[in-house]
């Protein structure tokens, strides 16, 4: 547990001495009538999927309204990230870890329903860890369409969202499942529209994205510079500092708004 925090110090350190000053932050943008309007016929043509309560906490997946052990943890971390994306007038989000089972998409997850439970936000959780994607199981749902389809121009975007039930301001893209290839889809100019697409319809949305672990394949590399940030999950006891070093030099040029510390046994309540 030491020698994780003190990576992470050392990280955190390392990182904002490299760092020039930032530029004054561009003021938030008010959404218009038109884009409201929009939002809405989006919703309300959006396929909406049945979820089960017992699935869901076995999963890991916490209620619409945060409630339960957990709901205090993400509405921290929620809380948090807002205020960081808004400094900068950001709305996308990669979420990643340095090696598999850190607990990189129960963060994602549950962070985009802490967001989407916000008054003045909606969210929408993209599902690229097209390797071993797992977004959808989490839910227990099963999609007609997936993300994959959209990146490769064989489906709109608008037919492979789904709205899990009593989640009323969540959106998913999930996969349906492994894809050959991954990075270099993701590396795809229309990858790149995808991404802009998302960035730029919705001004009060916050995109959250479920990337590969960083040092397992080439994929996170391949699409992080197109989000505005990361955030990094780690989980105590699973993750080893040389590799969150690794993680951390392998994106410096990606700007990281904080690193999450999955699993602490010091309390209930996630790290950050």
């Amino acid at each position: 547990m030491e020698r994780l925090k003190k990576a992470l110090d050392l990280a955190r350190a390392e990182r904002d001495a490299q760092r020039l000053a930032a530029a004054p932050a561009p003021q938030p943008t008010e959404r218009s009538a038109a884009a409201n309007t929009a939002e809405t016929l989006v919703l309300s043509h959006t396929r909406i999927a049945s979820t089960d309560p017992s699935v869901l906490r076995a999963n890991g997946v916490m209620p619409a309204d945060c409630s339960g052990p957990m709901g205090h943890a993400f509405k921290m971390l929620r809380t948090q990230v807002l205020q960081r994306l808004r400094q900068r007038g950001w709305n996308t989000l990669a979420v990643l870890s340095p090696t598999p089972g850190e607990g990189k998409t129960h963060v994602a997850t549950n962070l985009a329903i802490a967001i989407a439970g916000d008054t003045n936000h909606t969210a929408l959780l993209v599902d690229f860890d097209l390797r071993n994607p797992s977004v959808h199981q989490r839910f227990g749902i099963e999609p007609d369409i997936g993300v994959e389809q959209c990146l490769r121009g064989e489906a709109a975007i608008c037919d492979a969202l789904i709205n899990p039930q009593e989640y009323r301001k969540l959106l998913l893209l999930p996969a349906r499942g492994p894809v050959k290839n991954s990075s270099e889809l993701l590396a795809s100019e229309r990858t790149r529209q995808f991404t802009r697409e998302i960035k730029e319809r919705y001004a009060n949305r916050v995109a959250l994205f479920d990337l590969p672990p960083v040092l397992g394949a080439d994929d996170a590399l391949a699409f992080a510079p197109q989000v505005d940030a990361a955030l990094i999950v780690v989980g105590e006891e699973r993750t080893h500092r040389e590799d969150l070093l690794r993680c951390f030099e392998i994106l410096r040029n990606i700007p990281i708004i904080g690193t999450v510390l999955n699993g602490s046994r010091a309390d209930a309540s996630l790290a950050y």
